[in-house]
């Protein structure tokens, strides 16, 4: 395939593809819980705030948690390209090895890559986990064929390494990275950022729309349950309902959960 079809192709694909990140995007946001929220996060961090009005830590609230969903949902979008475009060059596919994307051959090598958005995605532990992958990986596939090289990839979406070299795999990152997978397409990780941008006025309105509907049936639900007949937010039962040691069964009977 030439460069010029490679990027149209990647460039097809976004096209493609984005709107169901918007979907999926949108359908987290009408699946939400006003209490499911409330008992996941921090409520003596909104209190060393000093949060006072109900709809700012509804805003809060969601902002946080749509945060980390909008990271995973457009991490899995990009998952899905960089696949697409190895697929294309060396007939990359999705791997079946856990925590393993995408493996492909080139120049007599077998590569396994791990793929993440962004070069700062773990702490020790996980990045202990993704080497231990690796080598169980690898070892299989040596199994399987011997003599056989195998390579390890941490392949970034996005950003930098001055140190790609890790001993025993690779952290691509960036340009790096796009460019591995697309045998040599120096751009290519510019040329998908138009595209990204198809209807994404007319999918944000509507995202948007529902974010205000949202907002406002959460404050009147929260003022409802958590607000004192002036209207101030009871901190004490913000956090006895997040934090006390009621069951289950009690829970559901004081709270309506």
């Amino acid at each position: 395939m030439s460069s010029n079809d490679l990027v149209a192709e990647a460039r097809h694909y976004v096209r493609a593809h984005i709107g169901a990140f918007h979907e999926k995007r949108l359908n987290s946001l009408r699946n939400l819980e006003l209490k499911q929220i409330l008992k996941r996060k921090n409520p003596y961090l909104f209190r060393a705030k000093n949060i006072l009005v109900a709809s700012d830590l509804i805003r809060l609230l969601l902002e946080a948690h749509l945060s980390s969903q909008e990271e995973t949902l457009f991490g899995e979008f990009l998952e899905g390209l960089a696949i697409h475009v190895c697929n294309q060059t060396f007939a990359g596919k999705k791997s079946a090895f856990p925590s393993i994307d995408l493996e492909f051959s080139k120049e007599s090598v077998y590569y396994i890559v791990s793929i993440k958005s962004g070069p700062n995605w773990g702490n020790a532990d996980q990045i202990r986990k993704m080497r231990e992958n690796f080598r169980e990986a690898a070892d299989k596939i040596r199994q399987q064929q011997s003599g056989i090289e195998v390579v390890a990839i941490n392949g970034c979406c996005y950003g930098q390494d001055a140190n790609p070299d890790k001993g025993d795999y690779w952290k691509l990152c960036g340009q790096a990275f796009w460019s591995f997978i697309s045998n040599g397409e120096e751009e290519l990780y510019k040329h998908i950022i138009e595209p990204l941008g198809f209807e994404a006025r007319e999918r944000n309105e509507a995202f948007q729309q529902a974010y205000a509907e949202i907002i406002n049936a959460f404050t009147a639900d929260f003022i409802s349950d958590f607000c004192n007949e002036r209207g101030a937010i009871n901190w004490d039962k913000l956090i006895e309902f997040n934090s006390s040691q009621l069951t289950i069964r009690e829970r559901k009977k004081k709270y309506h959960v």
